[in-house]
């Protein structure tokens, strides 16, 4: 594929069949958020790979609604960021997890974000903290989201071209 059709077919998938993720697709993900770019090449984020199915319920409840669909998933990746190496961590770790989620798509892997920076667990805790504490990643460390990911249980339409907005392009 194409990298725009990649970027039109990819949609969130939040229901999976179960079946594993082949490791060489999964590789590729990994891979794909490691060659990520981010500030200065500072390279501040660690990747915390899940596919303990324990681990993945416990992470499916870290925050109050949305991240239940871990406990259906093969796997997930937490892209965990050391602030003190960048203070671009939110945008280094958002570009990581975006470029896993169009190898995902481009694997034909299903995947979906799960967004914890500034969310709340259904106590009230810091989904941050919940997330950190279930992965054992440093105190400290901070992380924007979890990418789930599992074979597509789901079809969704493509995005189209034909339904791209341009009235948000302004050409100067």
């Amino acid at each position: 594929m194409e990298l725009l059709d990649v970027m039109l077919q990819r949609r969130s998938v939040r229901r999976y069949t179960g079946e594993p993720i082949p490791e060489e697709k999964l590789d590729k993900i990994i891979k794909a958020g490691l060659a990520a770019p981010t500030s200065r090449d500072f390279r501040p984020c660690d990747f915390y790979v899940v596919r303990d199915k324990a681990v993945l319920a416990e992470l499916a409840g870290c925050k109050a609604a949305g991240a239940g669909l871990m406990a259906g998933a093969d796997a997930a990746i937490a892209v965990f960021a050391d602030p003190e190496k960048a203070d671009t961590w939110i945008e280094d770790s958002s570009i990581a997890l975006a470029f896993m989620h169009l190898m995902a798509t481009e694997q034909g892997v299903g995947s979906c974000w799960v967004q914890l920076h500034m969310r709340k667990g259904a106590d009230g805790s810091d989904a941050e903290d919940n997330a950190r504490r279930i992965v054992g990643a440093p105190e400290g460390s901070r992380i924007v989201g979890i990418l789930g990911l599992g074979m597509p249980g789901e079809e969704k339409e493509p995005n189209t071209e034909a339904g791209l907005d341009f009235s948000k392009v302004h050409n100067i």
